[in-house]
């Protein structure tokens, strides 16, 4: 598969077409978070994900763990991919594969420090009903499991990333300085940023996002050769 590179923490319209133009695939919504503000309204994000068009994505990012409650946000977004960011049990998983298999599912596997053998489980046991993990870092002083500006240990990444029989997207504190060493010493599937290319005023920064690609897919090209 192509390596993927997602942007989290869409705006506005404006950030779509740019992000679009930059040749950004996977582009991220976060709604319904228990932490965390929202950048934008649901009402607000059906007209933004109306802009985006093929082969670019609108991902739902969400702690939703009901399967109906997941499809009917996708169904109001017009979305087909989501990205489940909270604990959820396995049944709701196979639920919404059985009653949506055309939705494709991105599951978080969020590092707390040294968590490897609890997240190996995870993707043993997760991953006939997934299409994608995600990891991401835990921050302790907020609880937020995303969107935290911080990086995590990157062995567990890689760790998980060698016995995950589905792709593995790194995600968590990635930028445009640290995202090429990060893909060399991890080797993923793809690659996820928010914070890491937005300016002081919240928004994506072109050059930030430019020089982010860049390095990624400098980095990706490197470790097919």
């Amino acid at each position: 598969m192509n390596k993927i590179i997602q942007v989290a923490g869409i705006i506005d319209s404006t950030e779509v077409k740019m992000l679009m133009g930059l040749g950004v695939e996977y582009l991220g919504f976060p709604l319904r978070l228990p932490v965390n503000k929202e950048d934008l309204s649901e009402e607000e994000a059906v007209k933004v994900i109306k802009k985006i068009n093929s082969p670019h994505k609108g991902v739902l990012i969400t702690y939703l763990d009901n399967a109906d409650e997941i499809i009917g946000f996708c169904n109001k977004l017009n979305v087909k991919v989501v990205q489940l960011h909270g604990k959820i049990e396995i049944e709701q998983l196979k639920l919404l594969k059985t009653l949506r298999s055309d939705i494709e599912v991105i599951k978080s596997l969020v590092v707390h420090g040294d968590n490897f053998l609890e997240l190996e489980n995870m993707v043993y046991s997760l991953s006939k009903w997934i299409d994608i993990f995600i990891t991401d870092t835990y921050d302790p002083s907020t609880g937020a499991s995303g969107a935290t500006g911080k990086t995590h240990d990157w062995n567990i990444s890689r760790r998980l990333i060698e016995i995950s029989p589905k792709p593995v997207i790194l995600a968590g504190g990635l930028n445009p300085s640290n995202v090429r060493e990060a893909i060399l010493a991890t080797n993923p599937a793809g690659v996820d940023v928010h914070t890491g290319i937005e300016s002081a005023n919240g928004r994506k920064e072109r050059d930030l996002t430019l020089k982010f690609i860049t390095e990624s897919r400098e980095a990706f090209e490197k470790l097919e050769k």
